[in-house]
């Protein structure tokens, strides 16, 4: 009998990113109240939104046809926001089944940017952006530095009430980061109301 070769992914041969402690701080803080730019048209104040809210915090896309850097692909946690963020797409209905209220995708793009990315992979949700670094900075992201753009490191915020009550971080590979959500809210116990 043989055995079929394993499936080959586009993460094999990519560094993962290390818990650099860069997040510990993030539960149970508060989120900041700001207007963030969304590929919706409107404005989302996380802080604001009722039920639970998952950010996955991507560092950008790249362009329609762009030939993807070696080196981009070899910065740990850099390469595949395209791959997570269509896994988003794919599973939003799982999560909605689970609990999750509302599902929104950040990095520091602009909305212009994002508003094509969101068209050309089809997605059910919004894309925020945080161009100013606003939100970044009010809690105190991990950043990293390419090409000289400030950009954020790949972590998963899940918001109830206003607060972050739950952190996923790192994530990798980047495609299984809705996984590692939909693993969560099997096991969580919903906030009483």
């Amino acid at each position: 009998m043989s055995s079929s070769p394993a499936p080959v992914s586009i993460f094999d041969g990519i560094p993962s990113p290390v818990d650099d402690g860069a997040c510990a701080h993030l539960t149970g803080l508060s989120v900041p109240s700001l207007a963030l730019p969304s590929t919706s048209g409107e404005a989302v104040d996380l802080s604001a939104l009722d039920g639970l809210t998952v950010v996955f915090i991507y560092p950008r896309t790249a362009e329609a046809g762009a030939e993807i850097a070696s080196e981009w692909k070899q910065t740990p946690g850099a390469f595949g926001c395209s791959a997570e963020s269509c896994s988003f797409r794919d599973n939003h209905s799982n999560l909605r089944d689970l609990g999750v209220t509302h599902l929104f995708g950040l990095s520091t793009q602009d909305s212009s940017y994002q508003q094509e990315m969101a068209e050309r992979f089809k997605l059910d949700y919004a894309v925020l952006s945080d161009h100013a670094l606003a939100f970044t900075q009010a809690l105190n992201l991990p950043t990293f530095e390419y090409n000289g753009m400030t950009l954020l490191k790949r972590v998963t915020l899940a918001i109830e009430g206003g607060k972050i009550s739950r952190t996923l971080y790192p994530v990798f590979p980047p495609d299984k980061a809705p996984e590692q959500v939909l693993a969560w809210l099997r096991t969580r116990k919903p906030k009483s109301t």
